[in-house]
């Protein structure tokens, strides 16, 4: 082991940067990481033992104890259980002889869930050691338990259990007129630099992350910055349950993208950018390493690119799964080999980002579509969409529908046109933008995809009649309580109460009280959190309560109060604490006192 992490720790430069990495080959090879290995990281890497434990116990992926040699997971998100996998996470504990959660008694396998593996147009889906399971059924289960028992390495499997599809059903402005390799490049040194970002700011292109920021503004604040050391950042971290289109670009248009982060390096003065590839898209790094080669190789990378004098190299990171990565100063943090947990803004990370220089931060969508406006023109792109909503959105559709997948629509399609293409039939309601995004009833179909209507990172989650909603929004709250950071008290308690909260009126043990309490809560954590994170965790509730009050109602439980308790005193405390300037505080204190 000494002679293996030795060989990594060298491979990496000693550089405490790529921890992340490091953790990653030392977790698939031994299963865990032992007190040796972090004693001799620490050493190696000259930092304390504590900042890496505090890193393996950060991520799901990593594990401070013997996990199986066969790590399965199967995805708890809320599209895999509408296909049914919590009755198959039943039957494929059995079949291997282990508990949910554990190791089996010869260290063989382990069995556990993990939130998302954005798989949700083909689930139900999990992992083995990282590995992404497709359409997995019981005759999939009954072959894998056989693999597992005849210990057949992984290289030895049948491909189909692998099988990733794109399922590009309808394709739009940018999908269906994909680049040649280096058009955009030529394009910047035919014109400029300058010429190109003007370009950009007249298409009118927003980062398709979800909050939309103007895409030529930040590149221009971080291109002013006196500081010449600049980076550019792909966030391939897509890690909200119900989105899988990076994927599916990744998969099909990464020249594109790859060329979008080059045309940004240009425009900014980059000599250095990564993408920050989220862990469970394991099955795509090999082949996103042979395009980067592939490119270097043509001369579109590396060292004087096409001959024009610029210098600019992409590397590769794999996240070792937090959701909360995808928040853009976390995935920095995540970047420089630490937990990746969000930072203070001010200053923003066009200012101060990786290692404290000015970085561009944005979604492979968006380079994407940077590349080809570099192509096309300002014009071409803004031609299509609403006056503040200009070019096209990809969106990943799942849930009831007939034909999940990856659908491209301009700005301002009608919510109805879209579920009538992926025949969506008897809708009870649409989840838009992933957990942290909206509900919309069926009463709102007419409702359009635009940041000035229904702005959305591109997930849709179909419900149709026969769902209990409720179903959908105790998911998403166990979710929220599960990939909290920890950070700041109102998320990191919140969550936790929002669960709990939610729990006991699902469960049928709420009374009307608990609603009102379970509301205010949600205002105490949107408001106070730290982050995105905490800041829409709450949404589900929120949406869902608007919308269906009836199903929280139905659910409560007549129940009678101590003679001279008076309830809208004690709501009426509950409004003034979440509204308090210590909320962070008094949450502190509910856990004291809850733990008591």
């Amino acid at each position: 082991m000494k002679q293996f992490i030795q060989g990594i720790v060298e491979n990496n430069q000693h550089q405490a940067t790529h921890l992340l990495q490091i953790l990653r080959e030392i977790q698939s090879r031994y299963h865990y990481i032992s007190e040796d290995a972090i004693e001799q990281l620490a050493d190696l890497l000259s930092i304390p033992r504590t900042q890496i434990i505090g890193v393996i116990e950060f991520y799901s992926f990593f594990h401070l104890s013997p996990r199986g040699h066969y790590e399965l997971l199967i995805s708890d998100s809320i599209t895999d259980h509408m296909l049914g996998s919590k009755e198959l996470l039943a039957y494929l504990a059995d079949k291997l002889g282990v508990v949910v959660g554990e190791v089996s008694a010869d260290g063989l396998v382990s069995l556990d869930k993990t939130s998302c593996t954005g798989m949700c147009d083909q689930g139900p889906a999990g992992l083995v050691n990282g590995h992404a399971l497709t359409h997995l059924d019981r005759a999939a289960c009954d072959k894998i338990a056989e693999l597992v028992k005849q210990q057949k390495p992984l290289e030895q499997w049948p491909p189909e259990l692998f099988k990733v599809d794109d399922n590009i059903l309808k394709s739009g402005l940018l999908l269906s007129q994909p680049l040649e390799l280096g058009a955009a490049l030529k394009s910047v040194f035919k014109q400029s630099p300058e010429q190109i970002l003007t370009e950009i700011d007249k298409s009118g292109l927003r980062g398709r992350g979800g909050a939309g920021f103007k895409t030529a503004s930040k590149w221009r604040f971080c291109a002013d910055e006196a500081e010449t050391q600049r980076y550019v950042v792909c966030n391939a971290d897509e890690g909200e349950p119900g989105t899988f289109k990076d994927r599916v670009l990744l998969n099909t248009y990464a020249d594109q993208v790859f060329e979008g982060m080059t045309v940004c390096a240009a425009i900014i003065g980059a000599k250095h950018g990564f993408l920050y590839l989220r862990g469970e898209y394991l099955h795509l790094h090999d082949k996103l390493e042979n395009i980067l080669a592939q490119r270097r190789q043509n001369g579109l990378l590396g060292s004087n690119i096409l001959g024009a004098g610029l210098d600019f190299d992409i590397e590769i990171c794999l996240g070792a799964g937090a959701y909360i990565c995808g928040e853009e100063s976390a995935l920095i943090e995540s970047l420089e080999g630490k937990a990746g947990i969000p930072r203070n803004r001010p200053p923003y990370p066009v200012t101060n980002g990786y290692l404290g220089k000015p970085t561009v931060v944005n979604n492979v969508e968006t380079f994407m579509a940077a590349a080809a406006i570099a192509v096309n023109g300002g014009d071409w792109f803004a031609s299509m969409g609403t006056e503040k909503s200009k070019g096209s959105k990809i969106l990943s559709i799942s849930g009831d529908c007939a034909r999940p997948g990856i659908y491209e629509y301009p700005f301002g399609a009608t919510i109805q046109t879209i579920l009538n293409d992926c025949g969506a039939e008897d809708v009870q309601g649409v989840q838009v933008g992933g957990p942290s995004g909206t509900f919309i009833s069926n009463q709102e179909f007419e409702r359009k995809l635009a940041f000035e209507d229904l702005a959305t990172g591109g997930s849709f989650i179909i419900f149709n009649a026969s769902r209990n909603i409720l179903d959908m929004v105790h998911n998403f709250a166990h979710f929220f309580a599960h990939e909290s950071c920890g950070f700041c008290t109102p998320c990191r308690v919140g969550t936790s109460l929002l669960q709990k909260q939610l729990d006991k009126i699902v469960e049928g043990h709420g009374s009307a009280g608990d609603v009102v309490a379970l509301e205010e809560l949600c205002q105490l954590v949107k408001n106070h959190s730290h982050c995105g994170l905490g800041q829409t965790a709450a949404n589900p509730i929120l949406t869902t309560l608007e919308r269906y009050p009836d199903l929280y109602q139905n659910k409560l439980k007549e129940i009678s109060y101590e003679p001279g308790f008076d309830l809208d005193a004690a709501l009426e405390t509950a409004r003034r604490m979440a509204n308090r300037d210590d909320a962070g505080a008094h949450l502190a204190q509910i856990e004291v006192n809850e733990h008591e």
